[in-house]
Parts: C-alpha cells; sequence; structure tokens
C-alpha cells in the first residue's frame, strides 16, 4: 500500500486513510476560505496537493511555448497554469489548447472535453508528471500530452488515451531530442512544427 511520509517526526499514513475531495466538494472548500484561490494547491485524484513553486527557467519555457502556439490556432486558445475539470482531480497544467475563446468559459472551468493539448514542464515535478499527472490526463480523454522535459531536454510526446479504465494510460509515447522537431496535431490536424531545442533557455 501506498504510504505518505509523515511532516515534523509523526508517523506515515497509507493513501487509503487519507480524505479524497469531489471536484465539487473541492470547489466549495475554496469558497469558503478554507483554501486559498492563489493556485498555491490542485486537486489530483481526489486529493489536495500542494503546487511546487516555479523557477525562471520553468517560466521562461513555459511563456516560448505560449508564445509560440498562440499564432497556430484558430478557434481555440492557449491558458496557462489555470485549471481545467477532469473527473475527480481540477489539475493546472503549464500550457493547455482549449475548444473556442475564453468568454465561452465564463461560468466554469473548461472541462477536459474541451482541451485538446495539455502540456507540463517537468524539473522537480517530473515522476509527478510521468505517473499522476499522465493517468489523469489519460482517464480523461485529453487526445495529446506533452511532457517538455527540462532534466533530459527532451519533450515526451503521449497520444491515445485509454479513458476510464483500471489502469489508465497513453498507447503511443514518442520522445524527441533537443535537436528534432515534433508536429503540433490540435484534432487531429498538424498546424506546425516545433524545433524543441527552440523551447530549451
Amino acid at each position: 500500500m501506498p504510504v505518505v511520509s509523515g511532516i515534523a517526526g509523526q508517523p506515515e499514513v497509507t493513501l487509503a486513510a487519507l480524505r479524497r475531495f469531489s471536484v465539487d466538494e473541492y470547489h466549495k472548500l475554496i469558497k469558503l476560505g478554507i483554501l486559498a484561490e492563489d493556485g498555491s494547491c490542485e486537486l489530483l485524484k481526489g486529493l489536495v496537493v500542494h503546487k511546487m513553486g516555479k523557477n525562471r527557467r520553468h517560466s521562461l519555457v513555459t511563456r516560448r511555448l505560449r508564445e509560440f502556439l498562440e499564432p497556430l490556432l484558430t478557434n481555440c486558445y492557449v491558458d496557462s497554469q489555470e485549471p481545467l475539470i477532469a473527473l475527480d482531480s481540477e489539475p493546472e497544467p503549464d500550457v493547455y489548447i482549449v475548444r473556442g475563446k475564453p468568454e465561452d468559459y465564463q461560468d466554469q472551468q473548461p472541462s477536459a472535453n474541451d482541451v485538446l493539448l495539455v502540456v507540463e514542464v517537468a524539473e522537480s515535478t517530473l515522476k509527478q508528471d510521468r505517473v499522476t499527472k499522465k493517468w489523469i490526463y489519460s482517464e480523461a480523454g485529453i487526445p495529446v500530452y506533452w511532457i517538455v522535459n527540462l532534466i533530459d531536454r527532451q519533450i515526451e510526446i503521449y497520444t491515445q488515451p485509454s479513458g476510464p479504465a483500471k489502469q489508465p494510460d497513453y498507447a503511443d509515447c514518442q520522445i524527441i531530442a533537443a535537436d528534432g522537431e515534433l508536429p503540433v496535431l490540435i484534432d487531429g490536424k498538424e498546424v506546425g512544427r516545433l524545433v524543441v531545442k527552440d523551447v530549451f533557455p
């Protein structure tokens, strides 16, 4: 059984012993002021998780991705570090592409059904992005998931999500090194090509 390390000498606990929240309950905690609205945490598989701080390299890569993607898009837009609703989770991806325009989502956050591509910029969060986030995005049916791996200077591209399954995953994974190019697929159509080395500082 997976365990969570104790804090300041407190004992470890199993994940089964932790309280899991639905997305609606998570929203109520924010509305009541129990959780801050400052984006310092996110809901992952029912657990409220504190988000890691962003270093300057992470911020630069996120900005470069947005600047590259935005001119390629029609009938959709790029958002960054904002919530999206995915079954029992509400992650805040570093970059994602949403159908329509921001004004279409005045009353609620975009859901996974509205998302065409999601990107996580990974350094200290690489394991979480490869395991927990990949599980969440594949289970929710998000068609394309990129991990921009700052450690190995490569981009990992995951496609063909399983949707809800016993062990959700993506059927296909391609790894593009810094000297390569990757196609940007939106709704199954190539809208441009990204030179991977241009993303990294």
